[in-house]
């Protein structure tokens, strides 16, 4: 009788861990599957991160949107400090700045004479070297 009791109650014992080891390793291949995809999409991410890395050191970035946005946001930062930030009067800046524009105007033509982007950057340079006020002159 007595052995009979303990061997109902290792079957009951028996049943009851390999029930909650199923669950178990039901749990750990759901967080084992979990993990793989969170890994592989990482690794996605970082492959493309690098790739983009190297195009842009080796210089085959053609991302020229977001060049020209970042330029553009540049020059539009630096204009408004140098108005915010300029030792001359309202009126007189504002005269400055009108001058200019219409100094970069008169260029127009000789740049368009040149046809290159390197004519038009030795234009500007020249310009911006020699033409500009002190507040416009860079350093």
């Amino acid at each position: 009788m007595r052995l009979r009791k303990e061997k109902i109650l290792w079957n009951a014992l028996l049943g009851t861990s390999v029930y909650l080891l199923d669950s178990l390793r039901n749990r750990l291949s759901e967080g084992v599957d979990d993990l793989t995809d969170r890994a592989r999409d990482t690794y996605g991410v970082t492959s493309r991160r690098v790739s983009r890395a190297a195009d842009v050191i080796r210089g085959e970035d053609h991302s020229v949107l977001g060049t020209a946005g970042a330029l553009l946001l540049g020059v539009g930062v630096g204009v408004g400090l140098g108005l915010l930030l300029a030792p001359a009067s309202g009126e007189e800046t504002r005269g400055n700045i009108s001058n200019k524009v219409h100094e970069c105007a008169s260029l127009v033509p000789t740049v368009r004479k040149s046809g290159t982007f390197a004519g038009l950057i030795a234009h500007l340079s020249v310009w911006v070297g020699h033409s500009c006020p002190t507040f416009f002159r860079i350093s």
